[in-house]
């Protein structure tokens, strides 16, 4: 009779459940505060307040989201304000940033002139500055061109901020894609926006969804310039509207967080609807082939 063949015990690989336990952790830190956010909104005002807090509430309410999604309050009326001038503010100086920046890195990609490098290494130089060290000169630009408390200044602000990482993100993507593809347009009659508008502009388009992913997101959240350039209550955004939460002797943290909440629902949709797209986007365009 043939040898039964002896099993041997698999090695464990530690280097593999240490990676997962740094994962599970991670899942743990960023999902709490989420969590606690979102119990916390579900709460009255005197539960919020009570120590020691309780994660589950006695009496769970929905009052804090019928209150800031209905218009016919004045608590509801400033919120839905506040969020249909950011979401303004955002897509379109989303749409601006993706109009300017997929030129700009096409030609980067494609073309060579003198200073090329220089160029593009000088639209990068802006993010090694935080955003803060150009907030008075701004606000001075913005004060002589008369766009104080308009949304116009946080839109040339926000696309001015967003264009550098944009830029560099589709020049690496563009770099991926063969030029013999429209130099075979090309040869076929086609001129070249006609070559890039059919044959570079489908292939590129989880670059594309990645940068409007990124200026979408960046002018969602933005605080400080929206706090600095706009002082009419008409006119805030999102992010700045919260702090209306706040009161001189107590805050409404049920409502704060219910607001905040329902700010992060959009970039949340957004992120998983294109997430296919934004992954493809990063791993195509870091890699030069």
């Amino acid at each position: 009779m043939p040898a039964t063949p002896v099993r041997t015990r698999k090695p464990i690989d530690w280097w593999r459940w240490a990676g997962r336990g740094i994962l599970a952790f991670l899942l743990i830190f960023t999902a709490l505060p989420m969590a606690w956010m979102v119990i916390t909104s579900l709460k009255t005002q005197l539960a919020a307040l009570q120590y020691p807090p309780q994660w589950w509430p006695e009496e769970v309410t929905f009052e804090n989201y019928l209150r800031l999604l209905s218009p016919n309050n004045a608590i509801g009326h400033e919120f839905l304000q506040y969020f249909w001038n950011s979401l303004y503010v955002s897509i379109l100086s989303t749409v601006l940033g993706v109009v300017v920046a997929v030129p700009a890195a096409y030609a980067f990609s494609r073309f060579r002139f003198p200073g090329r490098q220089a160029l593009f290494f000088s639209v990068l130089l802006r993010n090694m500055f935080p955003a803060v060290v150009f907030l008075m000169p701004l606000f001075l630009m913005m004060k002589w061109l008369g766009l104080v408390n308009t949304h116009g200044s946080l839109i040339l602000t926000y696309l001015t901020f967003g264009l550098p990482l944009s830029i560099w993100l589709l020049k690496g993507f563009y770099d991926n894609i063969p030029p013999q593809l429209e130099q075979a347009a090309r040869i076929d009659g086609a001129t070249r926006f006609q070559a890039f508008f059919h044959i570079v502009m489908p292939l590129s388009s989880p670059g594309i969804i990645a940068t409007a992913i990124y200026a979408f997101i960046m002018a969602w959240n933005e605080y400080v310039y929206a706090l600095t350039f706009l002082n009419s209550k008409e006119m805030l955004t999102l992010p700045v509207g919260l702090q209306r939460f706040f009161a001189e002797y107590a805050t409404d943290w049920p409502g704060l967080m219910a607001a905040s909440f329902i700010m992060s629902v959009p970039v949340v949709v957004l992120f998983l609807v294109l997430q296919k797209y934004f992954v493809r986007a990063l791993t195509e365009g870091a890699v030069k082939s």
